[in-house]
């Protein structure tokens, strides 16, 4: 009998996606009749714009929608999506500069299969979104983190770029309102990291799904508008998800130069073909309307923010420096680790997050899942009650800790 492994390799060294992953388990505790409060997905907690899924209906009775299309996006939603990226960024670029995906996780992982070869490495900030190693593994890349922390909020200087660069450095990924921190890089600090970008002649891949929902005086930058110089060597990904509650919906893109997204086509006419034609259609009223529903969930998700950075600043041992984009907090618990709490002596973020989890039924991802253990992210988007509830119960649970 082969003593060969059932799996491959390549497919064995992927992990879970961690906060998929507390997701599901909050969830499978409360189909148990457990009163969970998941601070785990990244998932807006509202329904999708009426006009959107009134676009989908239509586009489910239309005959030419049962068919396959074609496999980089349908044409009219690829120069409506030139359209918007001009509209919201400043950036203009062509429908053939445009690839429409199965979400932002697709754009992701195409982006960096056709940019790397083996061995080439890619700049990542951490923390950074659990997705991002994974994409870069299995394109065979290696990853070289570049490590922030709550005493710069979680920003990153060109200073510490420049020290991680090497001469197999291809690619820097470029996240700002960034998924797990909030943090949002100003405008010259975009452009100077862009500069430095170009100077040195790497790919900048940047995502950019968050770019609406920022607060405070913060404002998003486009790398690629902020440096012209980087127009052909720069991939944006971005998609309609986080901005118009449309998660389920799985419609995504990248946009790139003309070769790039010709490479990335063909392999997706080979992994997936067209995406569904109903959600593209959903996407094309998404991107096509005002964004009169995004301020209306901006405004929400801001209240919220100012709430649940209060809260967690109120608890001893926390450190939460205030996000200023997405929806996620990011605090640092690294006072609490080693604290007896109810007969336990959690070493670690993970630890904690699941002592927090059994005993006050409050699910949040500890750092471990975005490199830099330590921390946990809770995502607050979710109803304002809840909010209130889950970190009161976290509260309430570490002040017994000593």
């Amino acid at each position: 009998m082969s003593m060969r492994p059932r799996i491959s390799t390549r497919i064995s060294a992927i992990s879970e996606s961690a906060t998929l992953a507390v997701d599901a388990r909050a969830k499978a505790m409360k189909a148990d009749g457990r009163p969970v409060i998941g601070f785990g997905a990244g998932e807006p907690d509202f329904p999708t714009p009426d006009y959107i899924v009134e676009a989908a209906v239509e586009a489910a009775r239309d005959p030419r929608f049962h068919k396959y299309t074609p496999a980089g996006g349908l044409p009219e939603l690829k120069l409506a999506i030139a359209d918007k990226t001009l509209r919201d960024s400043g950036y203009r670029v062509e429908p053939t500069q445009v690839l429409v995906t199965n979400g932002g996780k697709q754009a992701v992982y195409e982006a960096f299969a056709t940019l790397l070869d083996p061995g080439d490495e890619v700049l990542v900030v951490a923390p950074y979104w659990t997705t991002y190693p994974e994409a870069i593994k299995l394109a065979g890349g290696v990853q070289v983190d570049v490590v922030t922390d709550e005493t710069t909020g979680y920003l990153v200087g060109v200073e510490q770029l420049e020290a991680a660069r090497t001469e197999r450095t291809k690619a820097l990924l470029f996240v700002s309102p960034s998924n797990p921190t909030g943090a949002v890089h100003t405008r010259e600090q975009t452009v100077e990291i862009g500069r430095w970008a170009a100077e040195h002649g790497l790919w900048v891949v940047t995502d950019e799904i968050y770019e609406h929902l920022v607060y405070g005086g913060a404002e998003f930058t486009s790398i690629a508008t902020a440096v012209p110089e980087l127009a052909d060597r720069v991939v944006v990904l971005n998609g309609v998800a986080k901005t118009y509650a449309m998660t389920g919906w799985r419609v995504g893109w990248l946009i790139g130069p003309p070769d790039v997204v010709r490479a990335a086509t063909n392999l997706q006419s080979h992994a997936t073909s067209n995406v569904a034609n109903v959600s593209q259609m959903a996407a094309l009223a998404a991107v096509r309307g005002d964004l009169s529903a995004v301020e209306r969930m901006r405004e929400a998700f801001d209240r919220r923010r100012r709430t649940i950075v209060r809260m967690l600043n109120e608890i001893p041992g926390m450190v939460c420096p205030e996000p200023k984009g997405a929806f996620y907090a990011y605090p640092s618990v690294k006072e609490l680790l080693g604290k007896e709490l109810r007969g336990r002596r959690p070493a670690s973020s993970a630890e904690l997050a699941e002592l927090i989890l059994e005993e006050v039924e409050v699910a949040v991802v500890p750092g471990e899942a975005f490199g830099t253990p330590g921390y946990f992210r809770l995502s607050y988007a979710l109803g304002d009650d809840d909010l209130v509830e889950g970190v009161s119960r976290i509260a309430k649970l570490l002040s017994e800790a000593h």
